[in-house]
């Protein structure tokens, strides 16, 4: 059964198709490495104390939208950053991002 990414944004399939291209198994990988780190810098952002590890994450989250070119991830990094450390709202629609580009059989 192949696993297959519900995504928010077509440019992040054009993406992992050209960095894959016809290898299913690069793809599954770039693909299971891209949610790790979202999941991850998304629960960082969560339990950041600071105003410092806010932006840092924050940061990191949308270099990770770029890299990827996941534009509503990118936006929302960028909200987080404009916006004060700690902003419930941004979480909610990082969280619901994330379970966007959740993986499904």
């Amino acid at each position: 059964m192949k696993a297959r990414m519900t995504y928010a944004n077509s440019d992040f399939e054009l993406t992992l198709t050209a960095a894959a291209g016809d290898d299913p198994s690069l793809m599954a990988e770039l693909r299971a490495g891209f949610m790790q780190s979202l999941t991850g810098q998304v629960e960082l952002l969560r339990r950041s104390r600071c105003d410092a590890n806010w932006r840092i994450t924050a940061e990191r989250l949308r270099g990770l939208g770029a890299s990827f070119h996941a534009g509503e991830l990118i936006t929302l990094a960028q909200e987080a950053i404009d916006d004060a450390p700690g902003d419930p709202t941004v979480l909610v629609k990082l969280g619901t991002l994330t379970s966007r580009f959740s993986v499904t059989n």
